[in-house]
């Protein structure tokens, strides 16, 4: 099956026009968009403004803490069914749905029926074969008229906490197909003239736990989209709708330019990459492997995905719209990351992709919940495939998966809680590139949430965060270094069972670029599974002894001490479904570490003296690795570090790169 990524059905504007839109002339500018370049540049920061501001509002006024505080959503508007709902803005939410908002919002509205919309209705689906994401992922869809002809549509897609299913909270790999997902909405009105539709809040309601939260959202976001189309609105009273609905085609003109222009520098040829998941929750006895082949010629990129693995036997599978947003997005990081991202953004690109493989798995048996690790996957293929031939402007990989932890459980009075996806490694660092050392608290490229704040974790839920610190050594090593590994504590003050997608662990994410070093590679282990005195006093040593009496969950561990080891065996995930806990147990997570980039023994030595004082790099690192020979006492005396100039002079001057002698003393 190949799919185009820009599947529109009227002929593509970029393409008729040989002429760069900055060379325009004004007379043809006009003729083409209605309008002149200053009030086309106008209304597209307009509209960008507008989406961002819905997404503001719904931040604030959210229930559900997914949403609230770790930010789980994106805001886009879309043009007209005859521009084919082409997405002209998207806020900086979550960017692994951005590939799915076009498709998604032409399914839903055309399957519903256009003819049937009026203003004030709000349409929703989150079915993940129409839709892309996963269920729990609703896209809530609000046509915008005006005089009785629908001119744009205000769309918000949010994770709402909880659709039914087998696991409350739904983060789960061990879901063997699409019934076990929960409730599966079609294209319904969730209201219809501004007044909410009482079967669909009943059908939700009936199926989904937690609804005294979801309620609220619910009605929140209803309000935010009809503050969006007020703004739309403004704007086409403001500029008229000639001018609005040219600007909606202009945004994503730039948007496709500004992505024929970028793959135009790259040469003409044949790249591979590929990436993989560890395993899927029915057996440890499969990887499910990510092959991407590019084939660049002129201005157009090819993705082939051939040779992908099957689809996979639980919930770790994405669909096709899903690999359509690992593959866009990613290049455009890549390619063009100062540019605006559209659906024009997908005119130079086009996808190859077998049906029933990882990354376009099949109902109902291709279940899907994690699909953004298929995802996490792709971009990492596409840092093998592409870190050469793009050189100084290539990107190191990153923690390659965001690890996610779902707990649930009963409270004291009886009511039942979840905390999805925000007490694991959600966040965590990015690599290098030419300019900057890779960032360490933050998430996988194509994620972009918030960490949630402690105080807010911990007042909804029975959790400490006990520990949140970087890892010494852990960074791809390079001229600049990758972001350190997180090591996080989470002690559960309640009995809890427990749901993790550690699903990439076995080989680096991070992957090194231009000589720079793959960043470490991470893993997951219960302290005091049964339960230990809840307080202070839970702290869990870091030194490696601690591990021991651990109860290994995920990575290549050594199979006495159950520290991380390259050379380990791999602990699975899934060997417990769910893992159950008791009062006092603390879950610790370390991250994979961001990719270097460029040699390590070309960093300045005074950022890795800086290194070492802030505890990023060992004194013993920094002269075996960057060749640099630091004097001091870190640990008691942080400020006071120096560097031996001649003696690191001497370092990098040596030929090989093999362990030196340092004493901290000399």
């Amino acid at each position: 099956m190949t799919a185009s990524l820009d599947i529109s059905t009227t002929p593509d504007p970029t393409n008729a026009f040989d002429t760069l839109l900055r060379d325009l002339s004004d007379d043809d500018f006009a003729e083409r968009y209605g309008t002149d370049p200053f009030t086309a540049t106008v209304l597209s920061n307009r509209l960008r403004f507008a989406a961002q501001h819905v997404a503001t509002g719904l931040l604030y006024r959210a229930f559900s803490p997914i949403i609230a505080l770790a930010m789980d959503y994106v805001c886009a508007i879309c043009g007209p069914p005859e521009q084919n709902y082409r997405m002209v803005t998207a806020t900086n939410g979550l960017s692994i749905f951005l590939g799915t908002i076009q498709d998604g919002v032409r399914i839903a509205v055309e399957e519903y029926g256009i003819e049937r919309l009026v203003p004030g209705d709000l349409l929703i689906c989150n079915d993940p074969t129409r839709m892309g994401n996963h269920a729990n992922d609703v896209c809530f869809i609000r046509p915008v008229f005006h005089e009785g002809r629908i001119i744009s549509f205000m769309v918000l897609r949010a994770h709402v906490i909880d659709v039914g299913g087998v696991t409350p909270g739904g983060f789960s790999t061990t879901k063997q197909n699409l019934y076990e997902s929960g409730l599966v909405i079609s294209p319904r009105l969730l209201f219809h003239a501004e007044e909410p539709v009482r079967e669909t809040f009943s059908m939700i309601f009936d199926n989904a736990r937690f609804g005294e939260v979801q309620l609220p959202d619910y009605k929140t976001i209803h309000g935010c989209c009809r503050f969006g189309e007020t703004l739309i609105r403004e704007s086409v009273e403001r500029y008229g709708v000639d001018a609005y609905l040219g600007t909606l085609n202009y945004s994503c003109d730039v948007s496709a330019e500004k992505m024929h222009l970028a793959i135009s520098q790259l040469p003409d040829g044949d790249y591979r990459g590929s990436a993989s998941l560890d395993a899927d929750a029915v057996a440890d006895d499969e990887e499910y492997r990510v092959v991407l082949h590019l084939r660049k010629r002129a201005d157009r990129i090819e993705v082939d995905f051939s040779g992908s693995s099957r689809q996979a036997r639980s919930s770790i599978n994405a669909g096709p719209l899903d690999a359509k947003t690992g593959v866009g997005v990613g290049l455009k990081m890549m390619l063009d990351p100062r540019g605006h991202f559209t659906s024009g953004s997908y005119r130079p690109l086009d996808i190859v992709l077998p049906p029933g493989s990882i990354a376009s798995a099949l109902p109902p048996d291709g279940a899907i919940f994690y699909f953004w690790e298929v995802q996490n996957a792709i971009m990492t293929a596409l840092v093998e495939a592409l870190g050469d031939v793009l050189g100084e402007k290539t990107i190191a990989g990153d923690c390659g998966s965001s690890t996610s932890h779902n707990a649930y459980g009963v409270s004291e009075d009886g009511e039942p809680w979840a905390c999805s996806a925000m007490a694991g490694a959600e966040t965590g660092p990015i690599g290098a590139d030419s300019n900057a050392d890779g960032e360490g608290q933050i998430c996988a490229y194509l994620i972009n949430i918030i960490s949630p704040s402690t105080e807010g974790l911990e007042a909804q839920f029975p959790v400490m965060v006990m520990r949140k610190e970087y890892t010494c050594d852990s960074s791809g090593a390079g001229t600049h270094r990758g972001g350190p590994s997180i090591l996080k504590d989470i002690m559960w003050t309640a009995p809890a069972e427990h749901q993790t997608g550690a699903l990439r662990f076995r080989y680096a994410t991070g992957l090194g670029v231009e000589g720079g070093r793959d960043g470490a590679q991470g893993g997951v282990w219960i302290f005091d599974q049964d339960g230990r005195p809840v307080g202070a006093d839970g702290f869990v040593s870091t030194d490696s002894s601690a591990y021991a009496s651990s109860t290994p969950v995920a990575g290549l561990l050594d199979p006495k001490t159950r520290v991380l080891s390259p050379s380990g065996l791999p602990a699975y995930p899934a060997s417990e479904i769910p893992w159950r806990t008791g009062a006092g147990a603390t879950w610790r997570y370390t991250t994979n570490a961001g990719g270097g980039w460029g040699r390590p023994e070309h960093r300045d030595p005074d950022a890795v003296r800086r290194d070492v004082r802030d505890g990023y790099v060992s004194i013993d690192e920094a002269a075996n690795t960057y060749r640099v020979r630091i004097i001091g006492d870190p640990a008691n005396d942080p400020e006071g570090l120096q560097i031996d100039h001649d003696a690191t002079a001497g370092l990098r001057a040596a030929d090989g790169n093999g362990p030196v002698s340092t004493n901290s003393q000399e």
